[in-house]
């Protein structure tokens, strides 16, 4: 087994280091959730923290953990007598981003349960987990469905597997943490509150700690058993500190004075429901513990909040995570003013609750940037033109007042965003679990059933039963139960929603320009984001303006990153929509041999208008028929304005295969707002 690296050694990250003390000391803390870039030293903290955990006691031969002193009455391996155990080290179970269910939760033998009756039963990972650390890194990238399970099992303390009226339960307590690098995609804001605490971490700008890692790093890497060894004694006591705060935690005072201040905040910050509240009274409890005091004082409470609220305040997809502190004393004194009881001896910010043991670093920090600072956006364009006519356009009228050829506008704020109409691939795909086109997928209705490949997941219940029973005088039958054979199994197929990629061809040419306009086009684009985002799409975006076309941001789980390229995109320019045809030919041609099973779905947002260059209304369409023979689904949004249109998109969108549809007709509420199918021609994908 490798030695892992001595958390004590972990330079600097007093947010990250704190956070999953304190969950050590009190599990009910909820977990952590640890968002930063990568290379920040996540994975090497979690795994570091497991040699910190004091043994655990177990029932000899018991998969699942049980305490000897209390053993699970539902336990599948008891029923177990109370008695002595055998002492182990704390586990530290990995979730893989690409476990299947049954990996997870465990498995059941559908085939002896129907034909013995007996519940065989193969524990997965959170009945590893049990008393441990369960640690899921790129906690963002796994499937909704598992992310749901994994929850449901850290919120009631239990894992249930269920098929077919047959059931198996056990006892799943342990400490979550979960990494992510939010530049791969967010997790649901509902996932986001089930996480007790969240930590940022980023790598340090001070060379002299970048120094430190990198020298530590290296002395690890050349010996690790003599490295660690050199941080034993630092290791031996932090897991000193542990054991005595864990004493000490039931002995700890949680005043009404506390409480106040603590509901004041949380709805001072508009939080949803009262899960923060009970955090923070959690977390501040583990904090004076921490400290070795018994009394939770006011900077427990500030300390408390800086964890656990700052994931929990965002209102929408696209607001980055952080704290006002400033807000946060604001509403801390004031609940400090009016309290009933007892107000707090020691408000002193530097006082010593929170901190972590001095190990290469500075002092332990208040905690995350609130990152609200607001910097109004960059000058970055050049004069803003709205004189008329621009020199080599080859079409006018339509009401807009483009910018000259070579002009180029500030970048315009979206509109304000809105609910925008269903568009979704048609046929049948089988591509990642998602919320927009019919798939194939493991969870969904059942409409059918079919022999199992490799093993057993989802029984046809029907379909087993009818495919035995001609055969059951033939194999003996003298009993009540059925004689079922593994020819015999069927597989239930299901159908239900896939994700897809939704690449954006945005036009910020001149003839967009004018800024009341651009600002509802982007406000369209965002709305159709905020879209992607809550059925769990990726996300593209090619741009076009001047000469050419550009990839602004390549496919992506990060709605929100396409989201901040969208805001300060620079508009102005001719109108080279061919090129951003082609462009967007090339993404999905290099994304179709990345990852085959999920369908694409084009978005132009366009007059539909072309310049520059030979006959570029010929050459736009030529590059839409192309997108159409290769069967690609695509809809066009109208961005044409005024008393005179030349129904340019609507042609584009024939070209395409696909269909047009108005800046108002996107909207979910007009009249035309009904769910509408994207029609491809060629080949169903």
């Amino acid at each position: 087994m490798s030695t892992p690296y001595p958390f004590t050694a972990i330079v600097g990250q007093d947010d990250l280091r704190l956070g999953l003390l304190l969950n050590a000391v009190s599990p009910a803390v909820g977990g952590v959730l640890v968002r930063g870039e990568k290379g920040t030293a996540k994975s090497t903290a979690v795994r570091a923290l497991a040699a910190l955990m004091p043994e655990v006691d177990v029932v000899a031969g018991c998969r699942f953990s049980c305490a000897p002193g209390a053993p699970d009455p539902a336990c599948p391996d008891g029923p177990h007598e109370a008695g002595t155990g055998v002492s182990r080290p704390a586990r530290t179970v990995e979730l893989p981003v690409g476990a299947s269910e049954d990996r997870l939760v465990g498995a059941l033998d559908i085939e002896r349960a129907l034909s013995e009756g007996v519940k065989a039963f193969e524990p997965g990972l959170l009945a590893d987990a049990h008393r441990g650390i369960l640690y899921v890194d790129e906690v963002n990238l796994l499937h909704d469905h598992l992310v749901d399970l994994l929850l449901d099992a850290a919120a009631m303390g239990a894992s249930y597997v269920e098929r077919e009226g047959v059931s198996v339960r056990h006892a799943a307590r342990f400490l979550l943490v979960g990494t992510m690098n939010p530049e791969e995609g967010e997790l649901r804001p509902q996932l986001l509150d089930r996480f007790g605490l969240t930590v940022e971490v980023a790598a340090s700008r001070e060379t002299d700690l970048r120094v430190e890692v990198v020298r530590r790093r290296l002395a690890y890497d050349d010996d690790p058993a003599g490295f660690a060894a050199r941080w034993a004694d630092e290791e031996a006591a932090l897991r000193e500190r542990i054991v005595a705060a864990r004493a000490l935690l039931p002995r700890v005072v949680l005043g009404d004075g506390v409480l106040r201040q603590i509901a004041a905040t949380c709805a001072a910050f508009e939080v949803d429901g009262m899960r923060a509240d009970i955090v923070m009274a959690r977390t501040a409890t583990a904090l004076a513990a921490w400290a070795g005091r018994e009394e939770v004082v006011a900077d427990d409470v500030r300390q408390a909040a800086l964890l656990a609220l700052p994931h929990r305040r965002r209102r929408n997809p696209f607001d980055a995570p952080g704290l006002d502190e400033d807000k946060l004393d604001e509403a801390l004194d004031e609940a400090a003013d009016t309290a009933d009881g007892e107000g707090d001896d020691d408000p002193d910010p530097d006082g010593p609750g929170g901190g972590v043991p001095p190990q290469g670093g500075g002092p332990a920090t208040d905690g995350p940037d609130d990152g609200g600072t607001d910097d109004g956006g960059t000058d970055t364009g050049g004069p803003e033109d709205g004189g008329p006519g621009a020199p080599g356009r080859e079409e006018t009228g339509g009401g807009d007042t483009p910018t000259p050829g070579g002009g180029e506008q500030q970048p315009v704020r979206a509109g304000e965003p809105f609910r925008t109409k269903m568009l979704s691939v048609p046929g049948l795909g089988e591509g990642a679990a998602g919320r927009r086109s019919r798939a194939r997928t493991e969870h969904g209705r059942t409409t059918g059933s079919r022999r199992p490949e490799g093993a057993l997941t989802k029984l046809h219940l029907a379909a087993t039963v009818q495919a035995a029973a001609p055969h059951q005088r033939a194999r003996g039958r003298s009993g009540r139960g059925l004689v079922v054979r593994r020819d015999d199994l069927r597989q239930a197929t299901r159908e239900g929603h896939e994700g897809n990629l939704v690449l954006f061809v945005v036009d910020a040419s001149g003839s967009m320009a004018a800024r009341q306009r651009m600002s509802a086009v982007k406000g369209a684009v965002m709305s159709l984001l905020l879209d992607a985002y809550q059925r769990r799409d990726k996300v593209g975006l090619v741009t076009f303006r001047g000469r050419d076309a550009e990839v602004a941001l390549p496919p992506t789980s990060s709605v929100d990153a396409a989201a901040a390229r969208l805001e300060t995109l620079p508009t102005g320019g001719r109108t080279p929509l061919a090129a951003g045809l082609l462009k967007a030919h090339d993404v999905l041609r290099v994304e179709r041999l990345r990852d085959p099973s999920r369908r694409a779905l084009l978005v132009v947002v366009t007059d539909g208008r072309a310049t520059g260059g030979v006959d570029p209304v010929a050459l736009a369409a030529r590059a839409g028929r192309l997108h159409a023979s290769e069967g690609t689904a695509s809809v066009v949004v109208d961005c044409e304005s005024g008393f005179v249109r030349l129904g340019l998109a609507a042609q584009l969108a024939r070209d395409l295969g696909g269909s047009a549809v108005t800046l108002d007709e996107l909207r979910a509420d007009s009249i035309a707002g009904l769910v509408k199918d994207i029609t491809a021609t060629g080949r169903a994908a």
